[in-house]
């Protein structure tokens, strides 16, 4: 190996990077608000001291359309009605009412007031929409990717999942832990794709592990299992998932009586040792391998590496959703180079600090979902 030198929890990532940008965000959303309004009054005060050949159309046609996106469908109709009496009014004002151009500007702001009342319309309908796939999206997940319980086999156990920004579709990041006979056996990965499908994908990866995990003697056979799992799944679809669904993953296993873990890695994030003294270890594999679900470009015996996991020391298991969260320059975290040197009292406590570095990192806009599992080792009395 290399030398180099949580509770799950269902929180969204911040969205800004402070107090200060939060306030920034408060300040612009307010004037947003009080914008329609506010071209409103501005077009009637603009009315009501130029000339009658002056104007100010554009500002009522304006207030329904910015209200549209921002506002309920009630404060839109509104908004358009306003924007409709404003113009007839100051029309039976000057007395120009039913003249070819005061009719073109009243026809212009009905038909834009119209068309604001069904954006809106459609934005809420498809704000729901997401919504609700979203929703149903985390509760399914929820079922399939239950918190692991913070004592497994002796070890310590930290598992934390964070969603992307509330924007983004639900990913397939997944990991479970179980004791078996053979051991504490775990898994962590990364189904391809998003949403719905992935969360099935999910469901099938986690169902094959936990029956493999009891019952095959070795990692190399749980690994197979789930080839096989998922070779299954495969035909059962159709279309681009059929050719390309795969699943990146580190299988590992702790035996009981013994300080060390067997690790096998199918095309996944390596995972890091953190030693009590601060030395960290990158867990790279013995011979490189492609993911779950690709074994029709080739075959090849997987083989576990083993090496020594002593008291005190912890693994840091994660997704690419970690070594891939960017900076606004589209700079890389990179957890390795941020954790080297440092030690943590408890897996949960190593998680805590990821978590938060990641969010100052990315000013809390990752675009992708990070799974993160910490396996601790207490130091033998």
């Amino acid at each position: 190996m290399g030398q180099r030198g949580g509770r799950r929890s269902g929180r969204r990532p911040d969205t800004g990077d402070g107090p200060g940008r939060d306030v920034g965000i408060t300040q612009v959303r307010a004037f947003v608000r009080a914008l329609p309004p506010l071209l409103i009054v501005v077009g009637l005060t603009a009315a009501l001291l130029t000339p009658p050949r002056f104007t100010a159309a554009p500002f009522f046609t304006a207030a329904p359309l910015i209200a549209a996106p921002f506002f309920s469908l009630r404060s839109t109709l509104l908004t358009g009605i306003t924007s409709i009496a404003c113009v007839v009014g100051l029309q039976l004002r000057y007395g120009t009412m039913g003249r070819p151009q005061e009719l073109t500007e009243l026809i212009n702001v009905v038909t834009v007031a119209g068309l604001a009342v069904l954006i809106n319309v459609v934005v809420r309908h498809r704000g729901e929409k997401l919504a609700s796939a979203r929703y149903i999206a985390e509760a399914a997940q929820r079922a399939v990717l239950p918190e692991p319980a913070p004592r497994i086999g002796g070890l310590d156990i930290a598992a934390r999942y964070e969603a992307a920004q509330a924007d983004a579709f639900i990913g397939g990041d997944l990991y479970a832990v179980q004791d078996t006979p053979h051991g504490v056996r775990l898994i962590v990965g990364d189904v391809r794709g998003k949403g719905l499908g992935a969360v099935e994908a999910v469901a099938v990866v986690i169902g094959a592990f936990r029956e493999a995990a009891e019952q095959e003697a070795t990692l190399e056979a749980v690994a197979q299992r789930l080839e096989r799992a998922l070779a299954r799944e495969g035909t059962r679809r159709d279309g681009l998932d059929a050719v390309e669904g795969f699943t990146t993953a580190v299988l590992a296993e702790i035996p009981h009586e013994r300080g060390v873990v067997r690790l096998i890695n199918r095309g996944h994030p390596e995972p890091l040792m953190l030693h009590s003294d601060g030395r960290m270890c990158l867990l790279s594999p013995g011979e490189p391998a492609l993911p779950l679900g690709m074994s029709d470009l080739g075959a090849w015996p997987d083989r576990a590496d083993e090496t020594e996991f002593p008291g005190g020391a912890t693994l840091l298991f994660f997704t690419d959703g970690l070594s891939e969260a960017r900076d606004e320059d589209g700079v890389f975290y990179d957890p390795a180079a941020r954790l080297a040197g440092r030690m943590f009292r408890a897996p949960e406590a190593l998680l805590e600090t990821v978590v938060e570095e990641v969010r100052a990192h990315t000013g809390g806009g990752s675009t992708d979902d990070m799974a993160l599992l910490a396996v601790g080792r207490p130091v033998s009395p």
